[in-house]
C-alpha cells in the first residue's frame, strides 16, 4: 500500500513539475531588430524596388504593418544608432558625430550615464544579444558586453571589409610589421571580447551567429532581445559571386554589387525567420526592420526614390527609412501606416512591450508608439521630430511637425514643405506660409539650445574647424533673413 502510495505520489510531482514547467517561461514577446546600414529608401521590394529582390524581407514586411513615414534621428550611422539604444537625440549627449576611426586610441563612446535599452531590457529578465555592427565605443567600458549585451558577435568601429580571405592577410601584415594603428575596417571580428578566426563573408556570418543566439536563448526560460546590425550594404561594396549572378541584367557594376548585399541581408533574414519557427517562438516575436539612415548615392550606389537625397542630407532621402515590424496576430497585417514614427520611439515602446519600468533619471525623447500603431492613430501628433547634421562652417537642420516640415540646407534659406503632398520637397511654400515657418524654426533653434557641445568628432581635423568657424553658430543657423 506505501509503495503505490509513493507511486503516485511521485507521479502526481512529475505531472505537476511538467505542468509547471509549461507555463514557467516568461511569455513577454521576444524583440528583434534586424538594422541595415546605409540601406535605400527604394531598396526593398516592399517599398518598391525594381531591381534588387528581397523575397525574405517582403513576406516579413506585407505579413506586417509597413511604415512609410519611418525616421532616424540622424543622417550619419553613429549618432543614428545611438538614439536607437538610447531613446534620446544623440546632440543632449554631445554625440552628434561619428566617432574617429580606431576610437580605441582616445577612449571616446557613449557616455557611460546613459542606459541603452539593452541594459533596461536585461536588468528586467531578458537575455540579449548583439550582432554585427556597434559603432558606439570600442574601450572595454563602452563595450557591448558592458552595455546589456549578455552575448557580442561582430566588430566594433564604423565599418568593415566582408572577405576574411581579403582582409585578414592584409591585418597579419601589418601586425607582423609593429603597426598598433590598424585600421579597424581589418580588424578580426570578435565574440564577447575575444578575437574569433572567420572564414565566411561577414554578412553571412552575422546570420549564423543570429540563428546560433535564437537557438540558444530559446532553451532558456527568459525572453530574448536581439540586435542584429548588419553592416550591410555599406561600403566597401563587396559581394559573393554567387550573389553578384542573381542580378546579371543590372549593368552598373557599383549597383549590381549592392543588390548582391542587400540580398545576402534577405537570406539572413529567411535563416532567422526559419530558426524562429523551429524553436516555437515566432509567433512570440516581434521584429523590426528599418536601415540606420538613408542610401548613399555616389559611391554606395543606393536609391532613395522617391525621395530627395540621400545619406548625411537634411532633406527626406538622408534620414526617412525603410521600415515594418512584424508579429503574427499582434501587429495588423497588410498595413501600411503614414503617421510618422521614430527610431528614438524604440526605447519606451520595448520598454512597454517588456513591461519595463524605465529608469526615472532617463529622459526619453520617444514615446511609446504601440497603442497608437495598433489603433492607426498619429502617435507624434504635434511633435516636432528634428534633424540637425553639423558641416564644415555651418549646420544643416530639419523639423517636422504634422504635415509640415521646415528645412535650411547649406547656405540656402530655409524652405518650408507640406511633407505629406511634396515627398519629393519640390514646392517651397515659404512665401505662401511664413508665420508657419517662423513658428517650426523658432521651436527648432529652442531645441538646439539643449544640445551638449559635440564630444568628438569624426577627424581630428573636423574638430581644429569646429573651432576656427566658432561653431555651432546658431544665431546664424535660425535665422530667417
Amino acid at each position: 500500500m506505501k509503495n503505490k502510495f509513493k507511486k503516485g505520489l511521485l507521479s502526481s510531482l512529475t505531472v505537476l513539475m511538467a505542468f509547471t514547467s509549461v507555463f514557467a517561461k516568461d511569455k513577454r514577446p521576444n524583440i528583434v531588430v534586424v538594422l541595415c546600414d546605409d540601406l535605400g529608401y527604394a531598396d526593398v521590394g516592399f517599398n518598391g524596388s525594381k531591381d534588387i529582390i528581397t523575397p525574405n524581407i517582403d513576406k516579413l514586411a506585407h505579413a506586417g504593418t509597413i511604415f512609410s513615414s519611418a525616421y532616424v534621428a540622424h543622417p550619419f550611422c553613429g549618432p543614428s544608432r545611438t538614439s536607437i539604444m538610447t531613446g534620446q537625440y544623440s546632440h543632449a549627449m554631445g554625440a552628434q558625430f561619428n566617432l574617429i576611426r580606431n576610437s580605441e586610441k582616445y577612449n571616446l563612446g557613449i557616455p557611460l550615464t546613459e542606459k541603452f535599452i539593452s541594459k533596461e531590457l536585461q536588468d528586467a529578465g531578458y537575455y540579449t544579444g548583439a550582432i554585427g555592427k556597434w559603432h558606439l565605443g570600442s574601450n572595454e567600458q563602452f563595450h557591448p558586453n558592458n552595455r546589456g549585451y549578455d552575448e557580442f558577435f561582430g566588430f566594433l568601429g564604423g565599418g568593415h571589409r566582408y572577405f576574411p580571405e581579403q582582409y585578414r592577410p592584409i591585418y597579419e601584415k601589418q601586425k607582423a610589421a609593429g603597426n598598433k594603428n590598424i585600421f579597424d575596417y581589418l580588424t578580426p571580428l570578435e565574440y564577447n571580447g575575444k578575437q574569433v578566426k572567420e572564414t565566411a563573408y561577414i554578412t553571412d556570418a552575422f546570420s549564423r551567429e543570429a540563428v546560433t543566439f535564437v537557438n540558444k536563448a530559446t532553451k532558456k526560460e527568459q525572453p530574448f532581445f536581439l540586435y542584429l546590425a548588419y553592416n550591410a550594404p555599406h561600403v566597401p561594396l563587396e559581394a559573393k559571386e554567387d550573389d553578384l549572378k542573381v542580378f546579371s541584367t543590372i549593368k552598373d557594376v557599383k549597383r549590381r554589387t549592392y543588390a548582391a548585399m542587400v540580398y545576402a541581408v534577405d537570406r539572413g533574414v529567411g535563416k532567422l525567420v526559419e530558426t524562429l519557427k523551429a524553436t516555437n517562438e515566432f509567433e512570440n516575436t516581434l521584429i523590426v526592420f528599418l536601415s540606420d539612415n538613408g542610401g548613399k548615392l555616389v559611391v554606395g550606389a543606393a536609391n532613395n526614390d522617391p525621395l530627395r537625397e540621400g545619406k548625411g542630407s537634411a532633406y527626406e532621402g538622408g534620414f526617412r527609412v525603410p521600415m515594418f515590424f512584424h508579429w503574427p496576430n499582434k501587429v495588423k497585417a497588410g498595413h501600411v501606416f503614414k503617421h510618422p514614427v521614430s527610431a528614438i520611439d524604440f526605447y519606451p515602446t520595448f520598454a512597454g512591450l517588456a513591461k519595463v519600468n524605465v529608469s526615472k533619471n532617463n529622459k526619453l525623447a520617444g514615446k511609446d508608439v504601440w497603442c497608437d500603431v495598433k489603433a492607426n492613430k498619429n502617435p507624434h501628433k504635434d511633435d516636432m521630430l528634428y534633424i540637425l547634421r553639423h558641416r564644415t562652417g555651418l549646420s544643416d537642420v530639419a523639423a517636422r511637425k504634422n504635415e509640415w516640415k521646415a528645412v535650411k540646407v547649406g547656405t540656402k534659406k530655409w524652405q518650408l514643405f507640406n511633407i505629406e503632398k511634396d515627398i519629393r520637397e519640390q514646392n517651397d511654400l515659404s512665401n505662401q506660409h511664413p508665420e508657419i515657418l517662423k513658428s517650426l524654426v523658432t521651436e527648432a533653434e529652442k531645441w538646439s539650445k539643449t544640445n551638449e557641445e559635440p564630444k568628438w568628432f569624426h577627424s581630428l581635423e573636423e574638430g581644429e574647424l569646429w573651432k576656427k568657424y566658432n561653431m555651432p553658430r546658431f544665431d546664424e543657423t535660425f535665422s530667417l533673413d
